[in-house]
């Protein structure tokens, strides 16, 4: 009987691998590649979080995003302990209430933690009324008191609304936005960029001078200009509209010259002037020849301009130039931070920034993943 030493096994499993591999397609391959990223995945999982945090806004929210409490009420930590010392595998929250010591300088009470009633934390526990995507009435909350009494984990605002609450459901707006300008910015410039370097001469030389006449504007004063235009008392749809479309007026630009480059080496591709030889037409070449070899870098792109926005949407909003009330997005949140005696007495209103790194690092790793999967050279 024959039988094969570990030499033979290591070459027949390298074989069988070899094989595997090269039968496996294009989008096989590159998550084969991506999954090698430990940022990469990082990036994949917290932009997933993200998404669904956005989506499920109203139910992971421990409470509405325009209930009103006590204005610039602390955070409130989880805690396992009692007054006692003792430790419960029960978490709660302490609420604050005067003590009997009093401050040695203004000789009031002071606030400390209500030991005596502890608010137990549960999951999808009862709550104040909502509606789920604005049509399912629900009452379960994600992760909140088990009594119902108001926890603030990030504090309150000025007007004693939760900032976690907001910050959850100003995901929404500040993503919509950024995926709508990115879509736009997208469909724009690939489709400027593959018209400009698949034909090429006059038409690419006219094309070109436009995209740099859009590309020397100062883009932040322009930003500020035109969406002071939109009267204050404009319907929040119509001003929100009008900042997307301004948004990607002026940001479509620098894609479509990243795809003009690729288009023009893809153009002198063999495959290409085969394609051409046979008498296949213009729309033919670019969207089955040419459009799926540029998507590669059109996907990395996208993501990596898309914290871009965020980021701007942050500024513009911090300006009072991209969201009115009444709807939420972070950079509205972050009006709040406008004076430094603000942000020294209350730090915990500058939360939104956290979640405004969160995303940016996510689709910044992402963009990364992908990028060294789609072209590991």
């Amino acid at each position: 009987m024959l039988t094969l030493n570990e030499t033979d096994t290591d070459a027949i499993a390298a074989a069988h691998n070899e094989r595997a591999h090269r039968n496996e397609s294009y989008a096989a391959l590159v998550w084969r590649r991506f999954r090698r990223s430990l940022t990469g995945m990082i990036g994949f999982i917290l932009v997933i979080l993200l998404v669904l945090m956005a989506i499920f806004a109203e139910f992971l929210s421990p409470l509405g995003p325009r209930e009103t409490y006590q204005s610039f009420s602390p955070p409130q930590t989880i805690s396992f302990s009692d007054q006692d010392g003792s430790y419960s595998i029960f978490p709660r929250v302490y609420g604050m209430a005067e003590t009997d010591e009093l401050d040695p300088v203004t000789f009031q009470p002071i606030v400390g933690p209500d030991y005596a009633n502890p608010h137990y934390l549960g999951f999808f526990v009862r709550g104040s009324e909502y509606r789920l995507f604005g049509l399912i009435p629900m009452e379960r909350r994600f992760f909140a008191t088990t009594d119902g009494t108001p926890v603030h984990f990030l504090g309150t605002d000025k007007f004693g609304r939760d900032v976690l609450s907001r910050a959850i459901h100003g995901s929404r707006i500040s993503l919509a936005i950024a995926l709508s300008v990115v879509f736009i910015i997208t469909v724009v410039g690939t489709s400027v960029g593959l018209v400009s370097g698949y034909y090429g001469g006059t038409a690419d030389a006219w094309i070109q001078r436009f995209v740099e006449v859009v590309l020397a504007f100062p883009q932040l004063p322009l930003y500020l200009a035109l969406t002071s235009l939109i009267p204050v008392t404009a319907p929040t749809h119509i001003f929100l509209g009008f900042v997307v479309v301004v948004m990607s007026a002026l940001g479509w630009a620098q894609m479509s010259r990243e795809v003009r480059g690729k288009t023009l080496a893809l153009a002198r591709i063999e495959y290409v002037r085969a394609a051409m030889a046979v008498g296949a037409t213009d729309t033919r070449i670019i969207f089955q020849h040419i459009l799926p070899n540029v998507m590669s870098h059109v996907i990395v792109a996208v993501t990596l301009h898309i914290p871009t926005v965020v980021l701007l949407e942050s500024f513009l909003g911090f300006l009072g130039f991209a969201v009115k009330p009444p709807l939420i997005s972070w950079g509205l949140m972050l009006q709040d931070t406008a004076t430094y005696s603000v942000i020294g007495s209350y730090p915990w209103i500058l939360a939104p920034v956290g979640f405004v790194l969160v995303t940016v690092f996510a689709f910044n790793a992402l963009g990364d993943g992908l990028r060294d999967a789609v072209d590991p050279y």
